[in-house]
Formats: C-alpha cells, sequence, structure tokens
C-alpha cells in the first residue's frame, strides 16, 4: 500500500490551495484518512480526519478555513485550504488506516506535500 500526496506549492496570505492523497496498493477498504504538518516540537501534529463515513474532525487553529473530504471510489483523501496563514506553511502528511487482503488493519503515511504561505 502507498499514498501519493500532491497539490502542494506557494499561496499568499488569504489565499488558498488544495492537497491530495491518493491511497494504491492491495486494499480491502479505507477507515479513517487524515491529514497532519509538523508541530511547535517537530512532532506530526494533527490537521484534520475524515471516517469512511465522512464524519470530520479538524484542529481549532484550522477550524473554519480547511475543508477534509474522500472521494471513496477514488481511494483519494482532500484538504481544501482557504484562507491561509504564514503559520500554515508546513509539510502536510496523510494518513491512512487501510484494511488489506490479509485483512489486517494497518496505519499507512504518504511522503508529504510541501505548502509555503509567503506574500
Amino acid at each position: 500500500v502507498q499514498l501519493q500526496a500532491s497539490g502542494g506549492g506557494l499561496a499568499q496570505p488569504g489565499g488558498y490551495l488544495r492537497v491530495s492523497c491518493v491511497v494504491s496498493g492491495s486494499i480491502f477498504s479505507i477507515e479513517d484518512m487524515g491529514w497532519y504538518r509538523p508541530g511547535p516540537m517537530n512532532q506530526r501534529e494533527f490537521v484534520a480526519s475524515i471516517t469512511n463515513g465522512g464524519t470530520t474532525n479538524y484542529a481549532d487553529s484550522v477550524k473554519g478555513r480547511f475543508t477534509i473530504s474522500r472521494d471513496n471510489a477514488k481511494n483519494t483523501v482532500y484538504l481544501q485550504m482557504n484562507n491561509l496563514k504564514p503559520g500554515d506553511t508546513a509539510v502536510y502528511y496523510c494518513n491512512a488506516e487501510v484494511y488489506g487482503a490479509d485483512y489486517q488493519l494497518v496505519d499507512y503515511w504518504g511522503q508529504g506535500t510541501l505548502v509555503t504561505v509567503s506574500s
């Protein structure tokens, strides 16, 4: 199973970007999917998550500005980021809990995509 993130880039403060992450490989089903970024101590900090039923959860710092969604037919999770702030600058990592063909639930991470917010 592999996670491939894309869509990062440069945006101005107040601007927007959308990042995507595609899950591929031997997949039976995908449970929760989410996005993380490094925190102040360089630990992975939660940004947003979505269950396979569509229930979403957000960090307080992005609530009202970011929207997470998923396309189960495409095994893809998206993060629409609006009203971007310089503090949103980070490498964004996607995460997925995947049941493989062996019916074992494994936590997978993508390689990250860089989002830079600067004027």
